[in-house]
This record gives structure tokens, C-alpha cells and sequence, in this order.
């Protein structure tokens, strides 16, 4: 019974992006058996126009077993990347592929990021939903940490989100998830 397809980051299963877009949809009471989550691996994948994932949605939209379609992207950063990093670029290099797809009229994109920089990923959205303190608290222990990677941030900024606040993960109440509330909405519209 699937009717909306959310492509987002890493795989299918038991990511960041996958458990904090199952507990909105829970939170918002819609239906997750009328979603399908497809795993994109990195960034990157999502502007592979013969990525196998695009292969298989536009056969599910051509059986009209899809009907909406919502990219869940990082912005990243322009820095670390001046083709697809930052809100912007991520934005004009998708809407490409999308339109090179002909997927338009069954798409939406939501860019995690933190709104006040566009930069980021969605941690950064996450921690942009906490309180200055406890928000100043993490980034604290960030500075004096011996967390040198780079790579490591989103992982170790994660871990440290999550041990430190077990009870109270997200605020979905914060008007930073707004958007994303939205936009999941909006795939079951003309659903029901």
C-alpha cells in the first residue's frame, strides 16, 4: 500500500535521517505502512540520474504504485564541496536531476540543515532545536575535546546528542522541524 517514497541519506534502515523521519511520521499519526523508505548511501548517489534507486522509483510512479516522492538531503557545506555542498548548490543540482527524470510533479526536497547558516546536516538541524545552553554545552565539549576528525563530526556530535538528552531526543514542537512536519504531511495528501 505504498504510496510516497522518502529517499534519503545512508541505507534504508536504522539511520539517523531513517529513525528521526519514522518517529516525525508517529508523531504526526501518518500512516508509515504508506512509506517507503529508500536508502540513497552518500550525497552523491542522489545525483546519479542511473542510480538503480531512480530506476526503481520510475517504474513504482509508472504502476502508480508511488504517487509523491520527498528527497531528504544535507546541505553540507559549499567549503568542503563547491558542486553539491551548501543549501544552495544541493537545491540546484538536485532540482536538475529531478527535472532530468521528469519526477517534478511527483517531488519535493527538504535540505537538513541548521535554517539560521543553511549549512549543515541533520544534526545540525537537530541541535539547532535545543536550548543555547544545553546547545553551548555540546559545542563546548566539542572545542576541548580530542575529536580531531572531520569525518567523525556527525557521528560523534550524534552520540554525544543522544547519551546526553536520552529522554527528550527531539522537539518536534521547535519551529525548525516546521518545514519537514510539512512536507511529510503533504505526502498523504490525496492519499487517504
Amino acid at each position: 500500500m505504498v504510496k510516497a517514497v522518502i529517499c534519503h541519506e545512508g541505507n534504508a534502515h536504522k539511520t539517523n535521517d531513517n529513525q528521526l523521519l519514522t518517529l516525525l511520521l508517529e508523531k504526526l499519526n501518518l500512516d508509515l505502512a504508506c512509506v517507503k523508505f529508500v536508502g540513497m548511501g552518500t550525497k552523491s548517489n542522489f545525483f546519479k540520474k542511473d542510480h538503480d534507486n531512480y530506476r526503481e522509483l520510475l517504474l513504482d510512479i509508472e504502476r502508480e504504485a508511488v504517487e509523491k516522492v520527498l528527497f531528504v538531503i544535507d546541505a553540507d557545506s559549499e567549503e568542503n564541496d563547491h558542486t553539491y555542498g551548501g543549501y544552495e548548490n544541493t537545491e540546484k543540482e538536485l532540482k536538475k536531476v529531478i527535472k532530468d527524470l521528469n519526477l517534478e510533479s511527483y517531488s519535493d526536497i527538504f535540505i537538513t540543515c541548521d535554517p539560521s547558516n543553511q549549512c549543515g546536516y541533520l544534526e545540525s538541524l537537530i541541535l539547532s532545536t535545543i536550548p543555547s545552553e544545553k546547545k553551548e554545552c555540546i559545542e563546548t565539549f566539542l572545542d576541548c575535546s580530542d575529536f580531531k576528525s572531520k569525518d567523525n563530526h556527525k557521528a560523534i556530535l550524534n552520540q554525544i546528542y543522544k547519551t546526553a538528552y536520552p529522554n527528550a531526543p527531539f522537539d518536534f514542537a521547535h519551529e525548525n522541524f516546521s518545514e519537514l512536519k510539512t512536507k511529510l504531511q503533504n505526502l498523504f495528501e490525496g492519499n487517504e
